[in-house]
C-alpha cells in the first residue's frame, strides 16, 4: 500500500466524524486476514508451527481435557474464514500456553505497595500504572501471585470492558483483578506484538461477542473456558512481523491524519464560534449597522460556516437570541406602538373583572433591566403573567392522574410536549371523575405548554385535535393574550435568556420545579404586534434553513461513511 494514495482517497472521506478510528480498525482487520501485506512463499508456512506448537503442547502438563476440548469445539467456527496462503486456523487453547484470570477476592488497599491492575489502567495498548491502586507485598505473594504476569504476556479484559487487550512490556511487579484475563504464549512460534494487534482486531471482537455472556452485577463477562474455544488465524511468523511492521507505519499515518483533521476542525470551530460569538454578544449593542451587516453576511452564508450536524442547535440559538433582542430583522417607525395594544388589553381586563363582579388582578411591575437597554427604541420589556389571557391564566393540571382508563380523557403529560409532529391524541387518558375538578386546565387547542418539573423550560404546543384534553401537574398552560403573536411568545419562551431564567427560577425539591408566580414574572421583551409577525416569518425561514443544513450535513456523513469501506478497500489492498 502506498501512504501518498490514502492521503488521497482519505479526503473523500475526511468529513465523516469517526473516520479515523474506522480507518484504524479497518487497518487491524485487513492485517489479520492477511490482505495488508503480500505472503511471502519462501516464508515458513504456519503448519510448520503449528505442528511445532502441538508437540509443546503434548510436553507440557498443564495441557488437560479442557484444551483438548476446546480444539473440537473451536472446529465447528472454522468456516467463518478462509486462511491464505501459508497461514492456519488454530484455537486460543491451543495456542496458549496458560489462560487465567485475576485475584476473585477484594484486596486490602495501601498507599504504596504492589500496583493492582484492572481494565482501566489498560492505555494505547499498554500498561498505565499512574492511576493503579496498591496492595501489600505480602498479599501479591500469598494471594495473586498465581497468575505472574510477565513481560511478554497479553492481558485482556474479561468482565465489563470485554476483549481489550494490551502487551505487558515490563518487568514490574503487580496483580491483577478477575475483570483481567492473563494470556501467555510460547514466542517462538508467535509475535507477542501481532497477537495484541489480532486480540484487537475485530475479527476477534466478533468471535467474543459469540461467546460472551451475562452474570452476576456485570453485563457481559468472558468465561475463561470460552476463551479456548475462540478460533484464529496464524501467518508464518517471518509474516507476523512484517504484518506488525506495517500496522506501525499505517497507525503513523492515522496519527498525522488525526492530528491534522482535529487542527482543521478547531479552526472552523474557532472561527464559527467567534462569529456566533459576536452575534451573540455584540459590544454595541447590535444596532448599528456594521453589526446589521455582520449579522445579515452570517446568516446568508450558514451553509459555509456551519459543517457539522452538531454546530446546528448553537446556530439555531444564535437565531432565536437576534431574533429576541430586535437584532433579526429592521424596526419600522411606521408600526403601531405595542404600548396601544398592551393599553387595550389592559382595559379589556379591566371590563372583564366588572362583568363579572371580580377583583381585577393588578398588573405584576416590571421595574426595567439590563436587558431593556439592549433593546431597540420601541420595544418594552414585559411581564409574561401581564401577557396571558385573564380568563385562562397559567395553571398547573391533574396533581394524581391514576391509572389510564378506556375511553378517558385524554392527559398530556411532559413526555407528550413537542413543537411539531403531533400524535392525533396524547396516549395517556383518565378517568372523567378525576379530571372534572381541574376544568381551568382543560385545553381548548394552540395553547403554549411548559415543563414545570423536571425537565424544566421544555415546550410544546397544543394542537387543536388535543382540545378538551387535559394537563400534567408537571405541565403549565400558557394562553397568550390576542394583542400579542403567539408564535413570537413562544420564540422568546425557547430564547436562551428565558431558559436561563427558568434554570434560575427552579427550586430543587425531589425534583426540579418550576411555580407560578415565577414564570409569571418571566421578563419578556416586545416588540410592536407588525414586528412580532416580521421576526416570527424570518426565524421560520431561517429554522428551514437549519433544517435543510441538518439534513445535509447529515447525509453527507452518511455518504461518507459509505465510501469509506470502498475506499479503503481500494487505498489498503495490497498490489498484485
Amino acid at each position: 500500500m502506498n501512504p501518498e494514495q490514502l492521503l488521497t482517497h482519505f479526503d473523500r472521506i475526511a468529513e465523516a466524524p469517526d473516520a479515523v478510528p474506522r480507518l484504524r480498525r479497518f487497518i487491524f482487520d485487513l492485517a489479520v486476514r492477511g490482505k495488508l501485506v503480500e505472503q511471502d512463499p519462501n516464508d515458513e508456512p504456519a503448519s510448520e508451527l503449528l505442528r511445532l506448537i502441538h508437540a509443546d503442547n503434548a510436553k507440557s502438563t498443564r495441557i488437560g481435557a479442557k484444551r483438548r476440548g476446546a480444539r473440537a469445539k473451536g472446529a465447528d467456527r472454522r468456516n467463518d474464514f478462509v486462511a491464505p496462503n501459508g497461514w492456519e486456523l488454530i484455537t486460543l487453547g491451543e495456542l496458549a500456553q496458560k489462560i487465567t484470570d485475576g485475584a476473585h477476592k477484594t484486596p486490602t488497599y495501601v498507599d504504596k505497595g504492589i500496583p493492582f491492575i484492572s481494565v482501566k489502567d489498560f492505555s494505547g495498548g499498554s500498561l498505565d500504572f499512574t492511576y493503579s491502586r496498591h496492595i501489600p507485598p505480602d498479599e501479591h505473594e500469598l494471594l495473586y501471585k498465581r497468575c505472574d504476569p510477565r513481560r511478554g504476556d497479553i492481558l485482556i479484559g474479561r468482565i465489563g470492558t470485554l476483549g481489550k487487550a494490551v502487551l505487558v512490556d515490563t518487568d514490574q511487579a503487580f496483580s491483577l483483578f478477575v475483570s483481567v484475563g492473563l494470556i501467555r504464549f510460547n514466542h517462538d512460534f508467535t509475535s507477542p506484538l501481532f497477537l495484541r494487534l489480532l486480540l484487537n482486531s475485530p475479527f476477534v471482537e466478533s468471535a467474543f461477542d459469540r461467546i460472551k455472556v451475562g452474570g452476576g452485577t456485570h453485563t457481559n463477562k468472558l468465561n475463561l473456558g470460552d476463551l479456548h474455544t475462540v478460533v484464529l488465524p496464524l501467518p508464518p511468523l517471518a509474516e507476523q512481523r512484517r504484518i506488525v511492521a506495517k500496522v506501525d507505519e499505517l497507525m503513523g499515518l492515522c496519527d498525522r491524519l488525526e492530528a491534522a483533521q482535529g487542527e482543521r476542525e478547531r479552526r472552523r470551530d474557532a472561527l464559527a464560534a467567534a462569529s456566533l460569538h459576536r452575534l451573540n454578544h455584540p459590544a454595541d449593542a447590535g444596532h448599528t449597522p456594521a453589526f446589521r451587516e455582520h449579522a445579515r453576511f452570517h446568516l446568508q452564508h450558514l451553509p459555509r460556516t456551519t459543517t457539522r450536524p452538531d454546530q446546528i442547535p448553537h446556530l439555531r440559538q444564535t437565531i432565536l437570541n437576534l431574533a429576541v433582542r430586535g437584532q433579526l430583522v429592521p424596526q419600522d417607525p411606521n408600526d403601531e406602538p405595542i404600548q396601544n395594544a398592551l393599553t387595550q388589553a389592559n382595559a379589556r381586563r379591566a371590563a372583564l373583572a366588572r362583568m363579572k363582579r371580580t377583583k381585577h388582578k393588578r398588573a405584576i411591575e416590571c421595574n426595567g433591566s439590563d436587558i431593556e437597554d439592549q433593546l431597540p427604541k420601541n420595544w418594552i420589556i414585559e411581564r409574561l403573567g401581564n401577557l396571558v389571557d385573564p380568563e385562562n391564566t397559567i395553571s398547573y393540571g391533574v396533581l394524581v392522574p391514576g391509572p389510564d382508563v378506556l375511553d378517558g380523557i385524554p392527559f398530556v403529560r411532559a413526555q407528550d410536549l413537542t413543537l411539531t409532529d403531533h400524535p392525533e391524541r396524547p396516549n395517556k387518558t383518565i378517568a372523567p371523575e378525576i379530571e372534572k375538578p381541574y376544568a381551568r386546565t382543560r385545553l381548548s387547542g394552540g395553547e403554549i405548554l411548559l415543563c414545570v418539573v423536571g425537565s424544566i423550560g421544555k415546550l410544546g404546543i397544543a394542537p387543536p385535535t388535543w382540545a378538551g384534553a387535559n394537563i400534567a401537574r408537571a405541565v403549565a398552560r400558557i394562553k397568550p393574550i390576542p394583542e400579542l403573536s403567539r408564535d413570537y411568545l413562544l420564540t422568546v419562551l425557547r430564547a436562551q435568556a428565558t431558559q436561563r431564567y427558568f434554570t434560575e427560577a427552579t427550586r430543587t425539591l425531589a425534583q426540579p420545579t418550576l411555580n407560578v408566580s415565577l414564570i409569571e414574572k418571566t421578563p419578556i421583551p416586545l416588540p410592536p404586534l407588525a414586528e412580532q409577525h416580521r421576526i416570527v416569518a424570518k426565524v421560520d425561514e431561517l429554522m428551514a434553513v437549519c433544517d435543510a443544513l441538518e439534513a445535509q450535513l447529515g447525509a453527507a456523513q452518511t455518504e461518507s461513511r459509505r465510501l469509506l469501506e470502498s475506499l479503503l478497500n481500494r487505498a489498503l489492498a495490497p498490489s498484485t
